[in-house]
């Protein structure tokens, strides 16, 4: 994918909700990185971070629900997010390991 599909996914993210933000942080993430001239290593150790804070986020939405402090939109919005999110990251592992195991399967 080129970094202008990128910038316009980040464009059609622009004016989606809470549940998309992860999203919309992938195409910024992807566009600031090609101007910066950043490594690959280094976008996934940056998505891979802003995953976790989503997903802290999530429980602590979850937690103050509980509690009472959080209304039951936030909670679920958080919580959708924090589902987005992990299954962004299991969809990333599941390429990485098909990946390898097609690199691991040719002839040297």
């Amino acid at each position: 994918m080129t970094i202008e599909a990128l910038s316009a996914l980040g464009s059609i993210a622009t004016g989606a909700t809470e549940a998309t933000a992860s999203t919309k942080s992938v195409g910024a993430l992807g566009a600031t990185s090609a101007a910066q001239g950043t490594d690959f290593a280094s976008v996934l150790a940056n998505v891979a971070s802003e995953g976790v804070q989503t997903m802290r986020a999530g429980e602590a939405a979850a937690l103050g629900g509980l509690q009472g402090k959080t209304s039951v939109q936030q909670v679920v919005e958080a919580v959708m997010s924090a589902e987005q999110t992990l299954q962004a990251a299991i969809a990333i592992r599941d390429k990485v390991v098909s990946a390898y195991q097609e690199i691991s399967r040719m002839a040297m």
